[in-house]
């Protein structure tokens, strides 16, 4: 995703091989913790990628990238908006709602969530108060990112209760 985001967005091979790096080196964050991964993430670029000719300049800007994502994430530039927009890219794909199922069990295993009513409401949240920062995402997934919004509403009655099961899974 993010070198299709790169080259939709005419980034240079250059700047691209950053976004891409720090791509990396955000997902890399995980390894300690889900949260402040973005932290973590800087501090492994920060430890690593002088081993591999990467200068004091470029590990500053791949760490603004990384920064940028936590939420609510803050872009202040076209590559931080990449990286932002290629870690919630699956909000609007027709992949949403499977990745969103492992997103909950992930969740719910971590004592985080409780139920899918509870998750359901989560997203609505989250979709609600979400934008999309590049041109190209905000062509190609903002219109299915309503959708899935629009989905999960239809879900979740007035009154905040859970509609029948079959239903709910959604």
């Amino acid at each position: 995703m993010t070198i299709q985001l790169c080259k939709n967005e005419n980034i240079s091979a250059y700047d691209t091989t950053l976004v891409k790096t720090a791509c990396l080196f955000h997902d890399a964050g995980f390894i300690f913790s889900r949260l402040e991964h973005e932290k973590h993430g800087c501090e492994l670029a920060k430890n690593y990628l002088p081993g591999f000719g990467y200068t004091y300049d470029e590990i500053n800007r791949i760490c603004s990238m990384i920064i940028a994502t936590k939420i609510p994430q803050s872009p202040k530039n076209n590559l931080e908006e990449i990286i932002c927009d290629a870690d919630l890219d699956y909000l609007g794909r027709d992949d949403f709602f499977k990745i969103g199922d492992s997103l909950f069990e992930e969740l719910k295993k971590q004592g985080l969530i409780q139920n899918k009513f509870s998750w359901n409401k989560m997203q609505i949240k989250f979709l609600s108060n979400h934008s999309f920062f590049t041109s190209t995402n905000i062509k190609r997934r903002s219109a299915k990112k309503q959708t899935h919004l629009e989905q999960l509403k239809m879900n979740i009655n007035s009154k905040g209760e859970k509609k029948s099961d079959d239903q709910s899974r959604v």
